[in-house]
């Protein structure tokens, strides 16, 4: 029972370290004014017969914090690369120089910030909702666990440990989330 208990919990960990690696992921993907390769992940291009992530067909950098250069493997792609780019319809118009393309990152207004800034705590709330739905499951395993056998003590003391672990990924998520409205926030 003592190794059920300590698995449950070990799944809990793991299922609330996923939800804060998540978040981090999608909040990557937000522009905060400042040029990231991470702004065209999830975009895939036309390879051949087979979508294929733009990372995987050319080099992605930042030259400087306004840019993002897109160079291709081949130089046939850059018309398809183009294409993916405009209808990702992430806002960015690349500049097509027969070599690579170049996106300039526009400046962020104040409104679309404070509107970047709702995204991210929505984003941030995804994570909770995550982080709650892994403690729940953890209770109505320990439940169970009970009714089979397990002394009312040791469902308690395995509850607090659910609970200090979602405290715990709760403070994290906080700093993601105030770390990131601060990157969007900065001018």
């Amino acid at each position: 029972m003592e190794e059920d208990v300590q698995l449950i919990l070990d799944i809990v960990e793991e299922k609330m370290e996923k939800a804060i690696h998540y978040l981090q992921d999608e909040l990557s993907k937000l522009r905060a004014g400042k040029a990231s390769p991470h702004m065209l992940d999830g975009i895939t291009v036309d390879y051949y017969g087979a979508r294929t992530p733009l990372n995987q067909v050319s080099n992605v950098n930042t030259p400087d914090p306004r840019s993002i250069v897109v160079q291709p493997w081949e130089k046939n792609m850059l018309e398809p690369i183009e294409k993916a780019i405009h209808q990702a319809n992430l806002g960015f118009n690349p500049v097509n120089n027969g070599e690579f393309l170049r996106i300039v990152v526009p400046a962020l207004t104040e409104e679309r910030r404070r509107m970047l800034v709702k995204q991210v705590k929505a984003e941030g709330e995804n994570a909770r909702v995550s982080l709650r739905n892994a403690r729940r499951e953890a209770k109505d395993e320990f439940k169970k666990m009970q009714k089979e056998g397990l002394p009312e003590d040791d469902v308690k003391r395995a509850e607090q440990e659910v609970q200090d672990l979602t405290d715990s990924y709760s403070k994290k998520i906080d700093e993601v989330l105030q770390k990131k409205e601060e990157d969007i926030m900065t001018i």
